[in-house]
């Protein structure tokens, strides 16, 4: 099966100013092509193959797992954006509210986990087996499917993600970000 660089549910410059083209032209068009590129390499003629970008994440190890796992963060990530800024709709909104105590509560801790998240990473919003959310930050290409755990959101914070935009200002990168997410998608994760 060779792996396809997805397409974004908006056009390029649709989320400027608070991601600009130019970082969508570098971030998707080429840093996450890059990792499906390598992901395709090291799959051919072995038994990763066949199987799904998933499988992959959850069963290999070393690079394979990494562009795998990059590739499918990534896409995740690029999915959740949307220059819309809908509301946040009201089951999720109780449930940020059951377990962090309210949504901007939930903000304060996802942003503080991103904000401190050492060198490059991600942070996500995960719900467990039995439907309760946590926050989950992970180094490199870390992914919280690998510890049995759902995705609902994320933020990208290699500095690939920001840089463009931000320079070294990761804060003000994750507070535009909070005027991007998709609020429905990550309620439908839900």
């Amino acid at each position: 099966m060779k792996h396809l660089l997805p397409e974004l549910p908006y056009q390029l410059e649709a989320l400027a100013p608070k991601m600009s083209k130019e970082t969508l032209e570098y971030h998707y068009g080429k840093h996450l092509q890059t990792y499906i590129d390598n992901l395709n390499k090291l799959i051919a003629g072995t038994p990763y193959e066949e199987k799904t970008l998933e499988q992959i994440l959850l069963e290999a190890e070393g690079p394979m797992f990494n562009n795998a796992a990059q590739t499918w963060n990534h896409t995740f990530f690029f999915d959740t954006l949307t220059p819309q800024q809908p509301e946040i709709p009201q089951p999720l909104a109780d449930a940020l509210t059951r377990d962090f105590g309210s949504v901007e509560t939930f903000k304060e801790k996802f942003t503080q986990a991103a904000t401190t998240l050492f060198g490059s990473g991600w942070t996500w919003l995960v719900s467990d087996k039995d439907g309760h959310l946590s926050i989950v930050s992970e180094s490199n290409a870390g992914n919280p499917l690998k510890k049995g755990l759902k995705p609902l959101l994320v933020i990208d914070v290699w500095e690939h993600a920001y840089y463009i935009d931000y320079r070294n200002r990761r804060a003000a990168f994750i507070e535009a970000f909070w005027t991007l997410v998709d609020w429905q998608k990550v309620a439908a994760r839900l």
